[in-house]
């Protein structure tokens, strides 16, 4: 090494000095492909930000040997700033840089709206202007982004319309009705995550229909899937997975496009890569071909999106699949910043017991702490009053309501802890209510700016021209949607020419009545701010003269409404080109856990999903019981009970000083009292770290009993085997086939469909679509089914 790159490394290594050595080892490593195992609280963003402002500044500096013989004034510069007595950063860089990295070649991918926004303004604070012109993006919002360009190659058009779960779930239902298929038997929101799934595996309608032509229940929810791709088409609308799906299928298609965005991003970063799925993973995988400078940082023990499709092979198989080093391209962050040693060491244990991990062992510099606190309630109503308890006591001793978090596994156990934080005037937000955007004033309102930004909305003009009352029926919406369907119109366009049309001539001055409010409103979208707009909206359609029509309840839905501008405000602060379509596309992107303000001062209650991301001092983690956490669904599989113990993982590294895990004696959930047992994770715990309480149950309590374990005795195996063949005597043990109509015995069950046939284990398991009580799984032994 010569004394020029000596030098060189010392000052940059002091312009890093705040990062930690492995920390400083990912900054420093610019070229080819990377895998930073980024372990809770290790400071991952700080490694993200510190890494491109090194590639921007200095590019390869630091690994780059040079030869070069420095200037006596040069070499005595590189030694001022390796001590600290010079720190221009600006002279560095001009003398050390080698190969900098554009800042517009950086393309920064997170999961997140929250997280996607604190690196934008990170690395303008950091970088000034180099900063802001790096992209850093959700996958959903980049992608939105590049098919806004590219779009017209596949079919749409720029100002397509985004489609949020609601809208989807109508889709679906009217494609249901359309096909003359029950939403008993198909559930709306079980075809939703079929299409997902789909989706997200790259499997198309036609697809989908060739792979499960021979099962009925699998061929009718192709039906669907290919009809709600049909009308999305019609309505220029993409759901949140053709975004994704979308932009793999246009790179795939057009490779001259691909090209174009490969040399646009050279440099990728990829957060949370542990939660990508397929469709996320091919799209990272074509734009780095090229160069291959990806760098992705995750953890494979905070790998909870399973049910959302995430695959944890995708990051357990990194070194696999783009051939690096693990030697040399793997840099694992131990050092936790953000809890106690007591919460990491008993957070390693129960981690430990996974079997698909890479292996990673936390640890801090911040002193042993608190033990972690397992309270034993007798039900969940003490569970609660304990917590309120320990906050307020919390409270009292000097700390804020917000230094204090209540994760749970599941939505439903949020009510009676939300119950007794009311008694107690405990100031409390619960993420995962209602959320803004799906207040009717708010979806009325966006629904008609949508319609102005792509009049090809129809599923959005459906919900929004009859509010206010104008007097036009559904079979009249019905005739416009099939006549501008045919025509290959937008409804706009119908409504305007509706007197030729016979179908819906008779409403002509009403459907012209409202073609006239939306040329109006177009003409001002051309001139107008967003926020200027929406007041010109309100106004026109009469929407706020029949708000304030309605006494109290208008008055507080304009608010609400109110509220909506004022995001839009900020939208035209913070945009360079603010614009209608730009302003929906980010609202399309807006997820709840964004509105998080750690600045107000309310006991935030979330599921342990939603706090992925986030920390807390005081953390309560409530239903720690067997069927709760683990959920009952887990046992299934062991991925699924490793998946669950990730997630008890995350949820004990959200605290900083304290933790409690609480489970119940007795709780009710969904109207049933249950005793469940201990979680399992409680006892993979280290004693040494863990400090039990258990609450005495008053006078007079009666435990339920806890469930008994099935009994697999040889005597109840006789009894089972006396069953079969006295079934089998009776000629039920007879052949179904896909298609067939049986009736059961049971008039609950009533007249049904066979969908599915299955052999398993000497007995076949039928799947039936029953008219009365949706689908169930039967086994055909043991019930006496009749043919029709």
């Amino acid at each position: 090494m010569t004394e020029f790159d000596a030098l060189k490394r010392k000052a940059l290594e002091r312009c890093f000095k705040d990062l930690n050595p492995m920390q400083r080892k990912a900054v420093f490593k610019t070229h080819g492909c990377l895998l930073i195992l980024a372990g809770a609280g290790s400071g991952k963003t700080t490694v993200l930000i510190n890494r491109i402002a090194n590639m921007i500044f200095f590019g390869d500096a630091y690994e780059y040997e040079d030869d070069r013989t420095l200037s006596a004034e040069d070499e005595a510069f590189l030694k001022a700033f390796a001590e600290g007595a010079d720190t221009d950063i600006q002279r560095l860089a001009g003398l050390v840089a080698h190969a900098a990295v554009e800042p517009w070649n950086v393309l920064a991918i997170t999961f997140t709206n929250k997280a996607a926004n604190e690196l934008k303004d990170r690395l303008s604070k950091m970088l000034g202007d180099r900063g802001a012109a790096v992209k850093a993006a959700t996958f959903h919002s980049a992608c939105a982004r590049i098919l806004r360009a590219e779009c017209p190659n596949l079919g749409y058009k720029p100002g397509f319309t985004i489609y949020d779960t609601d809208d989807c779930l109508r889709i679906i239902k009217s494609s249901l009705k359309e096909l003359d298929i029950s939403d008993k038997i198909f559930p709306p929101k079980l075809i939703m995550a079929v299409i997902s799934a789909q989706k997200n595996a790259m499997v198309s309608a036609e697809e989908y229909f060739e792979q499960n032509k021979n099962d009925i229940r699998e061929r009718e929810i192709a039906r669907v899937y290919k009809m709600y791709d049909t009308r999305l088409k019609e309505s220029n609308a993409m759901d949140f997975d053709d975004l994704l799906v979308n932009t793999v299928r246009l790179f795939r298609d057009f490779p001259d496009v691909l090209d174009h965005y490969q040399n646009l991003y050279k440099y990728i970063l990829v957060d949370e890569y542990q939660d990508t799925n397929t469709v996320q993973f091919k799209l990272i995988e074509m734009l780095s071909r090229k160069y291959g400078n990806l760098c992705v940082v995750g953890d494979d023990d905070q790998s909870i999106y399973r049910f959302r499709g995430a695959t944890i092979r995708n990051i357990l198989d990194f070194e696999e699949t783009f051939g690096c080093d693990p030697e040399t391209d793997v840099i694992k962050l131990e050092q936790n910043y953000r809890s106690t040693q007591n919460i990491l060491t008993a957070a390693n244990k129960l981690i430990e017991h996974n079997v698909g991990r890479k292996g990673k062992n936390l640890w801090t510099d911040r002193g042993d702490g608190e033990t972690v606190t397992e309270y034993q309630a007798f039900n969940e109503r003490s569970e609660a009053k304990y917590i309120a308890k320990t906050i307020k006591e919390s409270v009292e001793a000097g700390h804020d309501y917000r230094q204090h978090a209540i994760l749970y596994r599941m939505n439903a156990q949020s009510n009676v802890i939300e119950q007794t934080f009311i008694r107690e005037g405990i100031p409390y937000i619960i993420f995962g209510g209602q959320k803004f955007y799906d207040r009717k004033e708010i979806k009325d309102v966006i629904a008609y700016l949508q319609v102005i930004n792509n009049p090809s909305d129809i599923l959005r003009l459906r919900r929004i021209i009859n509010e206010p009352k104008r007097g036009i029926g559904e079979s009249t919406v019905q005739a416009v949607e099939e006549i501008a369907n045919q025509l290959g119109e937008d409804p706009l366009s119908v409504l305007r020419e509706c007197q030729s049309y016979a179908p819906i001539a008779k409403k002509a001055k009403s459907l012209m009545a409202v073609s006239e409010i939306f040329d109006k409103l177009t003409a001002l979208s051309k001139k107008l701010l967003p926020s200027e707009l929406l007041d010109e909206t309100l106004v026109i359609t009469g929407y706020s003269d029949m708000l304030n029509a309605h006494g109290e309840e208008g008055r507080m839905r304009l608010d609400n409404i109110a509220e909506l501008k004022s995001t839009m405000l900020n939208y035209e602060k913070n945009s360079d080109e603010p614009s209608l379509e730009g302003f929906l596309e980010e609202i399309a992107l807006y997820t709840d856990i964004d509105k998080y303000d750690p600045s107000a001062d309310y006991v935030a209650m979330m599921t342990i999903h939603s706090a992925k991301g986030l920390e807390f001092d005081y953390v309560f983690v409530p239903g720690m019981e067997e069927n709760v956490f683990p959920s009952s669904r887990s046992s299934d599989t062991p991925e699924e009970l490793e998946e669950e113990r990730r997630l008890a993982y995350v949820a004990m590294t959200r605290a900083k000083r304290r933790l409690w895990l609480l489970h119940s004696s007795a709780r009710m959930l969904y109207g049933r009292t249950t005793a469940n047992r201990p979680s399992r994770f409680l006892a993979e715990l280290p004693d040494e770290q863990i400090n039990h309480i258990k609450e005495e149950p008053p006078a007079g309590f009666t435990p339920v009993r806890r469930p008994q374990k099935p009994d697999y005795s040889r005597e109840a195996d006789t009894v089972l085997e006396r069953r079969r063949n006295s079934l089998a005597q009776t000629g039920s043990n007879a052949t179904y086939s896909p298609g067939e109509v049986v009736i059961h015995p049971n008039p609950k069950f009533g007249r049904g469909t066979i969908l599915k046939v299955e052999p398993m284990g000497g007995d076949t398991m039928l799947e039936i679509a029953f008219e009365s009580c949706g689908t169930k799984k039967i086994m055909s032994n043991f019930v006496r089914l009749k043919k029709v």
